[in-house]
């Protein structure tokens, strides 16, 4: 816990969490300041959860690490929210999930996965702003909803939940109840 934030001084209530090891050479000179004031070493992300209220900032530990076992129980449910795999430049049929031409018939060849037609003629003589085409695929925030505490092992810090979580391997994942 790196900062706790209240109406009086910041406008809103919210709690100020940071996780993963960083270097303090690697780390820029007003964030390094920022962490020495709350006690810890730099850390990699910091994340802020609003809405969050303390109800006695005076006892609140600086610096204090905050364990799964604490804030979850098993069976509740969790929201996870990451960033999800990148998938480069793909077509419409992966990326929006056209049916494209299907079988090959009356004489067209090479367009099984094309998107067909994306407007009108002479009028309005323009693609309409939101027509879905091939682009970059993935990378984007994603959060998927209700997913169930299935376990929690306090000795490793560790949670067990339910269904798929956004994001590669080794990538940072915030769970919200």
């Amino acid at each position: 816990m790196t900062q706790v934030k209240n109406v009086d001084t910041d406008g809103y209530n919210a709690v100020q969490l940071a996780y993963g090891e960083r270097k303090e050479k690697n780390t820029p000179k007003p964030l390094v300041g920022h962490f020495k004031k709350a006690g810890t070493t730099p850390k990699h992300k910091v994340v802020e959860f609003r809405d969050f209220r303390v109800e006695f900032e005076g006892q609140v530990d600086l610096g204090k690490t905050v364990k799964a076992a604490e804030v979850f129980v098993e069976g509740d449910f969790v929201d996870a929210i990451g960033t999800s795999k990148g998938k480069g430049f793909q077509g419409v049929v992966k990326r929006h999930g056209f049916g494209g031409v299907g079988g090959q018939t009356h004489g067209q060849h090479n367009r099984q996965r094309h998107p067909g037609s994306i407007g009108a003629c002479s009028w309005p003589s323009r693609v309409f702003k939101g027509m879905r085409m091939a682009g970059r695929t993935g990378g984007d925030r994603v959060k998927v909803v209700n997913l169930r505490v299935l376990k929690i092992y306090p000795e490793q810090n560790l949670l067990l939940v339910s269904g798929s979580v956004p994001g590669a391997k080794n990538s940072y994942v915030i769970l919200e109840k």
